[in-house]
């Protein structure tokens, strides 16, 4: 019960602190101040777990998200992959299969990729792929650490 309870608290905080890294890497500081969460960088961080886990449809799955949902305008970070099956300490969260991580610059960045074709079109032809999506959306903030 315990582990249950851990687990999405523990996801929430590892996709922070992968766009912290990000966020070091556009040169953003936490001395900057943000004038309203809307102009804040948009993290969306989105876990599917498989219908059928094998690696066959985790690397089609990966290889449709850079198919479709790379490049789209507003976009500071894009990556995706699969899950790193040798962390398999209490605390990693093992019931996904696929991850993608994507930061927006801004609210408005986000809410265009969400109806935009090429994203439609990813849902439509991949859905029978996954059986669970979780998504993970978040305003960000970072420091450049230097």
């Amino acid at each position: 019960m315990r582990n249950m309870m851990i687990r999405p608290v523990l996801a929430a905080v590892a996709g922070a602190l992968v766009m912290a890294a990000v966020l070091s890497m556009t040169g953003q500081s936490e001395a900057e101040p943000v004038t309203a969460v809307a102009a804040a960088p948009l993290a969306h961080m989105v876990f599917f777990t498989l219908a059928n886990r094998s690696e066959a449809n985790a690397q089609k799955l990966v290889d449709a998200c850079h198919q479709y949902l790379d490049g789209h305008e507003g976009t500071v970070y894009f990556s995706a992959g699969t899950r790193a099956e040798e962390f398999d300490r209490e605390v990693n969260v093992t019931d996904f299969d696929v991850a993608l991580h994507l930061v927006f610059e801004d609210k408005a960045a986000h809410d265009t990729y969400q109806d935009h074709p090429r994203h439609l079109e990813f849902i439509e032809k991949n859905k029978e792929l996954w059986s669970t999506v979780r998504v993970f959306d978040s305003y960000v903030s970072g420091s450049s650490g230097r």
